[in-house]
């Protein structure tokens, strides 16, 4: 490939494609309110369209899906894998711009799904206009899977990854999403968590009630919830449902080898969100690195019961819900989550708490020495001036393990994410010349891949 010409084009036509990811921007494609997805899926196709793919708007038991693929010179295929939905923009009062008006401002672009996941798709439509306008044609095969439903847990995609598994094969897959560390060095995860979303909740009353009332006669919906929920995990921070560890997978010889190479990271994460200190007293190395990624959690989210407004007002709240997520590790899965928590939830006395279950995705892992992901690795050092940092996990989940499992690829990451993306917060954005980076980092990997045995 002629790079030189490539990079000029980047280069040249990044505000046309910065417009194009913009557009995208202004869709509020909000999964979990189930919002603007049919129009976001349709943009999408229509970028793929315009780029010669053969695009399908598929159905999925949810959202629909965005399919596209391409030929290519050699006989490979690579899958680009995205979401096109976002988080909800609450707070919008803690944005400086409007969250779905994109603002572009001292080089970042401020929106709403800017970085997740809206400009990782542009950006790598960018890196393929830049090699069809120097080359004529792409270097292998293209297939993107572009699903409206990551925020929520992607619960459908997994059936629909196992039914179109012909239709969806490949020989690699670039994920969603990628990162550079606080130094600017990029980083390579070989895995994902999995996660089991719930909401508990509980109604005691069929009304609130005044609490001078009901105080002392009355059962109260928060304190149920709250007695439940101390049952969960202890202040040892170890997970008190019966069994829960039994299935845990625990790191490797070359995990352990891989941890220990990593740059310490406990100052950057005292200074970024002000711990002070770390739970179960872990101090840094690759104690810190092995407990953030290779062991289950279990978060509370979210709580709501009764009056959270200024001032006071005394009452007894009916009901009180909460939302709990659980990370999950090899070889743990959603189901068996599901199942201990309901079983662990009656033996303490807590039938009536009712679990909804939000979603859920076993992890997922590929061989840190993958002869792709070291692909991946070897491209990024010309783009960063420096070779990826290789990670056996990253804490967050997404829905790897479907890909892995029925379409057998290898799953590698990279990315246009930096330490202060702020990602699911107000004020998210892209620096503009990490956009360029990931974009270039695209076509040193479609080279490279093209070339492998």
């Amino acid at each position: 490939m002629d790079f030189k010409k490539i990079d000029h084009y980047l280069e040249e036509k990044l505000s046309q494609s910065i417009t194009e990811l913009s557009e995208l921007c202004r869709i509020p494609s909000i999964a979990a309110q189930n919002t603007g997805q049919t129009e976001a899926a349709a943009l999408v196709a229509s970028m793929l369209t315009r780029r010669g793919f053969q695009v399908e708007i598929m159905p999925s038991a949810g959202a629909p899906v965005v399919y596209g693929e391409r030929k290519g010179k050699a006989d490979k295929t690579l899958l680009f894998y995205n979401h096109y939905d976002v988080q909800p923009a609450e707070p919008f009062e803690l944005w400086d711009s409007p969250p779905f008006e994109p603002d572009l401002r001292d080089g970042k672009l401020y929106a709403r799904g800017v970085s997740d996941d809206k400009g990782h798709i542009t950006s790598r439509l960018h890196a393929l206009d830049a090699i069809l306008a120097a080359e004529g044609e792409l270097p292998c095969t293209i297939k993107f899977i572009v699903e409206g439903e990551e925020e929520i847990g992607s619960v459908n995609l997994p059936p629909f990854i196992k039914e179109h598994a012909g239709k969806l094969a490949g020989d690699a897959c670039i994920w969603e999403f990628g990162y550079v560390d606080h130094r600017g060095v990029p980083i390579q995860y070989a895995g994902l968590r999995g996660i089991c979303y719930v909401e508990l909740s509980v109604e005691c009353l069929s009304q609130d009630v005044h609490s001078g009332v009901g105080g002392t006669i009355f059962p109260s919906a928060a304190w149920r919830l709250v007695w439940a929920l101390s049952t969960l995990k202890g202040p040892d921070e170890r997970i008190r449902i019966p069994n829960y560890y039994e299935n845990v997978i625990p790191p490797t010889e070359r995990d352990k080898e891989l941890f220990s190479k990593l740059p310490e990271i406990a100052e950057e994460y005292h200074r970024r969100y002000g711990v002070k200190a770390f739970l179960r007293d872990a101090t840094g190395g690759a104690e810190l690195r092995t407990q953030e990624v290779m062991e289950p959690s279990c978060t509370i989210c979210g709580l709501t019961a009764g009056y959270q407004g200024p001032g006071s007002k005394t009452v007894l709240p009916a009901k009180a819900s909460a939302k709990v997520d659980f990370r999950l590790v090899p070889n743990q899965t959603p189901e068996e989550t599901l199942t201990k928590l309901r079983a662990h939830l009656d033996a303490q006395g807590f039938e009536d708490v009712h679990i909804t279950y939000l979603g859920g995705e076993a992890p997922g892992r590929t061989d840190p020495d993958d002869a792709f992901l070291q692909l991946v690795v070897q491209t990024a050092e010309e783009i960063y001036e420096s070779p990826m940092e290789l990670h056996p996990m990253t804490g967050g989940s997404g829905p790897n393990h479907a890909f892995i499992h029925y379409l057998n690829v290898p799953v590698a990451t990279a990315g246009l994410g930096y330490p202060d993306t702020r990602a699911h917060a107000p004020n998210e954005n892209i620096r503009l010349d990490q956009y360029l980076q990931h974009a270039r980092h695209i076509t040193r990997i479609l080279e490279a891949f093209s070339k492998q045995p």
